[in-house]
């Protein structure tokens, strides 16, 4: 692999466009899951105007679970789309030193992180119908082609723009500049690796000023010991499962959540861990249809 490396970094200029295929690829798949994970954050979570599947009406998808159930799939998908991308920027390590191998990651995660919005406004806004940009809309077409437009076809013009720039400056493999070719390529895509996993942790956390805690509560408490429980924080509770094990609460102090592993909670939720999701929601989505 050295001498591959090597024969890359002396060649002037063609012979490096194999040598930034790979990472030029990896930064696709990465930006493509950071667009994913940026819509989940944003729209899903921060600002909420929309679930994954708001727009489906019927009982079913008016229960909180399923809409918060399917928001959490569709972050579990992010995830497989970006260890996919992490495993090929592992493999495209080598050829990180070819010149214009840092432009290529950039080029492909701006292009990546467009197509996901592309593809999830045909597909989930308008091929589906499963949800719009804004659900609470009077115009929902006019907030989908605002985001497509911005982050969708501008993101991928912007990343065609820097993929051409790399073919235009010239520059050899040897000397400062090749050196300097080789540190921007292993700090793109380091940044970009980084970036991804920052977003998917993010994924999980509550906003500010969520109130809200998944709770599993231990077999054998009746619902007045565990209500009982809840109203001693001054809390109210959201909804609970079949079983009576799974409740979802809103405290007027979530940092006093803890307190409930006194009262036989097994499980207290409300940012990173598994059941977070559930931590931050508000009331079954909107039942609009734009």
């Amino acid at each position: 692999m050295a001498p591959f490396s090597a024969s890359l970094s002396a060649s002037p200029a063609g012979s490096s466009l194999s040598g930034v295929r790979r990472p030029g690829w990896a930064g696709g798949w990465l930006g493509f899951a950071l667009g994913g994970f940026f819509d989940g954050i944003l729209l899903h979570q921060i600002l909420q105007w929309h679930h994954l599947l708001s727009a489906l009406e019927g009982p079913r998808f008016a229960d909180l679970r399923v809409q918060v159930l399917a928001d959490g799939l569709f972050h579990a998908l992010m995830y497989v789309i970006a260890l996919a991308g992490l495993w090929l920027l592992w493999r495209s390590r080598a050829t990180l030193a070819a010149q214009g191998a840092g432009r290529a990651v950039t080029a492909g995660a701006l292009l990546g992180f467009g197509l996901w919005h592309v593809v999830d406004a045909v597909l989930s806004h308008w091929l589906l119908g499963i949800h719009r940009v804004r659900m609470d809309s009077e115009v929902p077409l006019l907030w989908d082609l605002l985001w497509v437009a911005v982050f969708g076809v501008g993101a991928m013009a912007l990343g065609l723009w820097v993929g051409r720039r790399g073919g235009s400056g010239g520059g050899s493999g040897n000397g400062s500049g090749g050196d300097a070719g080789r540190r921007r390529g292993a700090v793109a895509a380091t940044l970009l690796a980084l970036l991804v996993l920052a977003a998917g942790p993010l994924a999980a956390l509550p906003p500010p000023g969520a109130t809200g805690a998944l709770v599993l509560f231990r077999p054998g408490l009746s619902d007045g010991e565990i209500l009982g429980a809840v109203a001693a924080l001054d809390g109210r509770v959201l909804w609970a499962d079949s079983s009576r094990s799974v409740w979802a609460i809103d405290l007027a102090e979530p940092r006093r959540a803890d307190a409930l592993y006194r009262s036989g909670a097994l499980f207290v939720s409300s940012g990173l861990l598994p059941g977070g999701c559930l931590a931050w929601v508000r009331g079954p989505a909107p039942q609009r249809r734009g």
